[in-house]
């Protein structure tokens, strides 16, 4: 087995930790931001169901694919496939997935720093509420308000701006602490506060008159959807599951990388997932139901949370107070998420390019803003990153499955797995089957399905 610098590099101390980090990569913003907006526009219930799919037969192998690479080699995603691999090219899946961590760190910051701003004002609603009227305003009103405040701020440059650099520094600062005392303890205190208020926030949604509809519209699948849009729906399907679970991007070969030896990466990886998975569920519960019950188009976009959940809280006794616990724990949530994205890049400096963690660090996050400034000068370059894990995440987890099912040995991988013997791997030769043939097929088709949906949306006389 490939034995990198273990005992001089920093790594999670307890299982959970690893469980905490990894599912916080995605709980926050991937789950509660994403999902509830791309499922509103894919049809709702038909979307959830391939989705779960592939979380199931493509998302745990690539995830457990993953977590293998990077505790073999325990070093970052460049460095563990030339490791593995002297002289071979597969470092370039590495590079692929520092790239795809650039790109998505950009236009997930910018979006990250939207929850600050909602902190700030949900300060300013609770002092000025009598003075806006709140208690006057009807449904339509309030929705009108908020509306109104989050089309004006994103549409602004210097405050996006600010919030941007502010979530940056924060992120940095994490970072900068080290794996044990910077993102695993604040992942492991946030993620269950966080979990606790989404539970909250579903039972008074499910409470409003109304919502069985978005209860409808989540669980109970129109397959008229897909066959009005079936690439569409499978593709961003896909992304979804990729982006949600942070898969394809190296963000879980550098995570990996510092999972301890006595750790069983299957249980680990399927403990991720379903608490990944859960809380796309619950954010659906807390988001869809209100959605129908106020309203409001189900497909309304990246702003779907911003809107809907400000007039939750409005309807709520003490809803302002509310809104201010949950933007203050959601800017957190995004901060679990941003970490896990800049670390990737962090790794890869620090040990590719021998920097001091500091150094790597206040590089990256300078390197990233530049690519974060273009997201808020122009809602064309901020769609294009946005999209962007729909193809650049899957393509990296293609490579992944490959290098797992054709090209590390056997052995290594078992060996991985069962933690030198210490764990059973009956399940070794079913996943062995998804890594070596469904799911990169699965992948490889449902890419050029992908590449071709974006190629006829920019150019519709070619369809």
């Amino acid at each position: 087995m490939f034995q990198g610098g273990g005992s001089e590099r920093d790594s999670f101390s307890s299982k959970f930790g690893v469980i905490a980090a990894a599912a916080g990569s995605a709980i926050g913003l991937g789950n509660i931001w994403r999902f509830p907006y791309v499922a509103g526009e894919n049809g709702g219930g038909a979307f959830l169901l391939i989705y779960l799919l592939f979380i199931a037969a493509i998302g745990i192998p690539v995830m457990m694919s993953e977590f293998v690479i990077g505790r073999s080699a325990q070093l970052n995603a460049v460095g563990a496939f030339k490791k593995i691999t002297p002289g071979k090219k597969w470092h370039l899946v590495g590079l692929l997935g520092v790239v795809s961590a650039f790109i998505i760190l950009a236009f997930y910051t910018v979006v990250a720093g939207w929850t600050l701003e909602y902190l700030v004002q949900s300060v300013k609603w609770m002092l000025t509420a009598d003075k806006i009227g709140f208690a006057e305003m009807d449904n339509d009103a309030v929705r009108s308000f908020f509306s109104s405040h989050y089309e004006s701020f994103v549409s602004g440059m210097w405050r996006p701006m600010i919030w941007f650099a502010v979530m940056m520094i924060l992120t940095g600062f994490i970072v900068i602490s080290g794996v044990k005392n910077g993102i695993e303890k604040y992942a492991k205190i946030l993620m269950p506060i966080l979990l606790v208020l989404l539970l909250v926030l579903v039972v008074r949604s499910l409470s409003l008159e109304g919502s069985r509809e978005g209860l409808l519209f989540l669980f109970k699948p129109d397959f008229s959807t897909i066959k009005a849009a079936p690439m569409k729906i499978i593709v961003e399907a896909l992304g979804q599951a990729f982006f949600s679970l942070s898969i394809g991007m190296g963000t879980l070969i550098t995570y990996g990388s510092y999972i301890k030896k006595k750790e069983n990466l299957a249980s680990t990886a399927v403990s991720v997932a379903f608490a990944d998975t859960a809380i796309a569920i619950v954010a659906g519960l807390a988001i869809f139901p209100a959605v129908f019950a106020f309203g409001i188009s189900p497909d309304s976009g990246p702003d779907l949370v911003y809107i809907t959940l400000p007039v939750i809280f409005q309807s709520m006794s003490g809803g302002l107070i509310w809104a201010f616990m949950f933007f203050l724990l959601l800017c957190f949530a995004a901060l679990t998420s941003t970490i896990s994205v800049l670390e990737v890049i962090v790794a890869y400096f620090s040990e590719q390019l021998k920097m001091t963690r500091k150094r790597a660090a206040i590089l990256a996050m300078v390197s990233v803003s530049f690519l974060g400034i273009l997201c808020m000068l122009s809602e064309d370059v901020f769609a294009v990153f946005n999209g962007s894990p729909d193809l650049l995440l899957p393509l990296g987890g293609f490579f992944i499955v490959v290098f797992i099912g054709w090209v590390l040995s056997g052995d290594t991988t078992k060996g991985e797995l069962s933690s030198d013997g210490k764990y059973k791997t009956g399940y070794y030769k079913i996943f062995m089957f998804l890594v070596k043939f469904v799911a990169p097929l699965a992948i490889a088709l449902l890419f050029a399905l992908g590449v071709y949906s974006k190629v006829i949306t920019l150019f519709p006389s070619i369809g």
